[in-house]
């Protein structure tokens, strides 16, 4: 029975990607800062009390899933805030930069040690970290954040490549969650069922691709 471990399992899009996984089959190891009734009905391990830029956490998450073998990990834990030019936040732009870049890396490199050849990683970015496709500014913050994470989704794509663990970059589109006060223009659910079909189209081949979760490949 395959296996997937998901950051942000707790609600929104990480919830429902432990749902579709769980429902085709899979085992769920959901990581969240607290759980959920509903994460909790499906995942087969809940891993909470994580906070994804602490090392100490990362290494009770490495210990808490010791000799588990994860076939797909989803690293889905993220921030979303605004800045305006004028009066910019630079705690704003660290903390995101912290929660959207560096610790899907940091999560992405301690668990390497659980996956083998075959394995996936998905970053759930965003197409705001596209520079080509940035054409309403602001948001300085998430858009350089995902920005980072889409540069080091890339590397580690390449770097993985001779191991035979393939990597993608999926934007999930305008969903509506939390983070956006519920306004966006697709449920999770969709959003959910879009991702999933990017991640099992990904390969070696095309791995560190960036996708919407529609299928159409995004500009950098």
């Amino acid at each position: 029975m395959k296996q997937v471990l998901i950051t942000g399992a707790n609600r929104g899009i990480g919830l429902e990607l432990a749902r579709h996984y769980a429902s085709n089959g899979w085992q769920v190891i959901g990581v969240c800062r607290q759980s959920s009734p509903e994460l909790d009905a499906v995942a087969k391990q809940v891993v909470q009390g994580i906070d994804v830029t602490e090392e100490k956490s990362i290494e009770t998450l490495v210990s808490a899933v010791a000799g588990e073998l994860i076939n797909l990990l989803i690293n889905n834990a993220g921030l979303l805030q605004d800045e305006q030019l004028g009066s910019i936040d630079l705690d704003s732009i660290r903390s995101q930069m912290e929660i959207n870049a560096y610790a899907p890396l940091r999560v992405t490199e301690a668990l390497l040690p659980n996956m083998d050849a075959g394995g996936k990683v998905a970053f759930i970015t965003s197409r705001m970290g596209s520079i080509a496709d940035n054409d309403s500014g602001g948001r300085y913050g998430y858009r350089a954040s995902k920005a980072a994470l889409n540069a080091f989704g890339k590397s580690l794509a390449i770097d993985l490549k001779p191991k035979g663990i393939a990597v993608a970059l999926l934007h999930p589109g305008y969903v509506k969650t939390r983070m956006v006060n519920f306004g966006g223009m697709i449920s999770p659910e969709e959003a959910a069922t879009g991702l999933a079909a990017r991640i099992d189209g990904l390969t070696l081949d095309n791995t560190g691709s960036f996708w919407h979760s529609n299928g159409d490949a995004l500009p950098w």
